[in-house]
């Protein structure tokens, strides 16, 4: 068989994702393998995409090999999908699967993003390997890689293939006009609207301007097609040490003197190729700057979204768990599928309702598992990534269970004298009643005046 590997990783050849293709590859031989290094020459492939064209005309079964970064892949391979589709190469019926390497922090969103694009390309996709970044130094992640070639193929002749959510019915869209009225500005605060919104998507345009008229405080548009990026995240970890970045396009001090000042954020764009427009994603992946620190946590964001956003739960989950993990107040998102203006004005009421009242949230599984791996993997690599060693021990997000030394205790003594029959007898309907015991004292000190 035809494999063409879409080498994603800007690293190129020192790629860890790309070495278990390589490993493949050494191992199977009967197949034809071609590598192409997309996220190294990414800009030469916007001058001239002739080279993946043919590439991708020629192969049998196309394999995506890209690090995960910041919930999705790398803004090189967003680029990628886009210059695919621009160009109009015909996919139609070719097989399509994915390598990852991550610490398995939202990989599950990174490779239903990719699934969703082949998808749309007319591939029959199958599910993809999502490997940790040691796994092929390990028998078992060896194991694991040859285990997936081997189900590769028999798929490619049998199937099954990835089945997505129902895709949006094809619909009239009306463009929205501004209709809500300025509002005083009576609140104190600072909003910075990030948004990519072009010349000429007229719908972003009027939400923003309407959502401006609907805040009862002061905001300001950073539109990030006028930032001038040298390129995407490179991976180089030349930031781990001295949180600046190698590219000399200013990037750093405009992220944390421009953007991460304001009071509150709001996000505003158009649905493309089920994210946005890659500009959007050069933004989040340059932000690795910051580390891995919620250096925004206690923000308030909400979202301005133009498109089919009911349709898109891929897209739904990766904006949930970015205000998990960041720590940030999620006031909501507007849309323009229904009743605009309304969403768009209490959009506006909540976010300035939330900035005065400082709300917060506790955590779901999308943060609390999310910011664990982070804290795992910090903890191993605190000699290199100082920076973000040093917060997490100030911010207390080194809660390994094992410091919890006092409830372990209780809970070997409560273990021991219930493996006592005639303890375990008098305890029978009371362990609920213990346990409730605490809240109890709670709401009676609520009750006696105290809080």
């Amino acid at each position: 068989m035809k494999i063409l590997v879409l080498n994603a990783s800007p690293k190129g050849k020192n790629s860890a994702t790309v070495h278990t293709a390589l490993y493949l590859q050494a191992l199977h031989p009967e197949h034809e393998f071609t590598f192409l290094p997309v996220g190294q020459r990414i800009k030469a492939y916007e001058k001239d995409f002739s080279p993946v064209r043919a590439a991708l005309e020629q192969a049998e079964l196309v394999l995506f090999c890209y690090p995960v970064y910041t919930f999705i892949a790398p803004y090189q391979l967003h680029r990628l999908i886009e210059l695919i589709k621009a160009d109009g190469v015909d996919l139609t019926g070719k097989f399509a699967s994915q390598i990852t390497t991550s610490k398995h922090f939202y990989d599950v969103t990174a490779h239903r993003y990719v699934e969703e694009n082949c998808c749309d390309l007319g591939m029959k996709v199958i599910r993809g390997l999502s490997a940790d970044m040691e796994d092929l130094l390990t028998e078992q992640g060896q194991k694991d890689a040859r285990n997936f070639f081997d189900q590769l193929m028999f798929s490619c002749e049998h199937g099954p293939f990835v089945v997505l959510p129902v895709k949006a019915p094809a619909r009239q869209k009306s463009v929205y006009q501004p209709v809500l009225p300025q509002v005083d500005k009576d609140c104190s605060g600072d909003v910075v609207i990030v948004t990519n919104c072009a010349e000429n998507d007229e719908n972003l345009a009027n939400m923003i301007a309407d959502f401006r008229a609907a805040l009862p405080c002061e905001s300001r548009v950073v539109n990030l097609r006028q930032f001038p990026f040298d390129g995407g995240c490179l991976g180089c970890f030349g930031c781990a040490v001295t949180g600046k970045c190698v590219y000399k396009d200013g990037f750093d001090d405009f992220l944390r003197n421009t953007i991460q000042t304001a009071d509150g954020f709001v996000y505003a764009f158009t649905i493309a190729d089920h994210y946005t427009q890659s500009s959007f994603k050069c933004f989040d992946d340059r932000q690795f700057c910051n580390g891995h620190r919620t250096v925004t946590h206690g923000t308030p964001i909400a979202y301005l979204v133009s498109g089919d956003y009911q349709y898109e739960p891929n897209l739904r989950m990766i904006l949930e768990g970015r205000a998990e993990v960041g720590g940030n107040y999620l006031c909501g998102v507007a849309t323009d599928e229904g009743d605009t203006a309304r969403e768009i004005r209490q959009l506006a009421e909540n976010l300035a309702f939330a900035m005065d009242k400082k709300l917060t949230r506790p955590a779901n599984f999308y943060g609390v598992g999310g910011m664990k791996i982070f804290r795992d993997l910090i903890y191993v690599m605190q000699g290199l990534m100082k920076a973000d060693h040093k917060f997490y021990k100030q911010q207390g997000i080194y809660d390994f269970p094992q410091k919890q030394k006092k409830q372990i205790l209780q809970m070997k003594l409560v273990g021991t004298l219930l493996a006592v029959p005639s303890i375990q007898k008098q305890a029978k309907g009371k362990m609920t009643e213990a346990i409730v015991g605490p809240y109890r004292k709670v709401i009676e000190q609520v009750q006696g005046g105290k809080k």
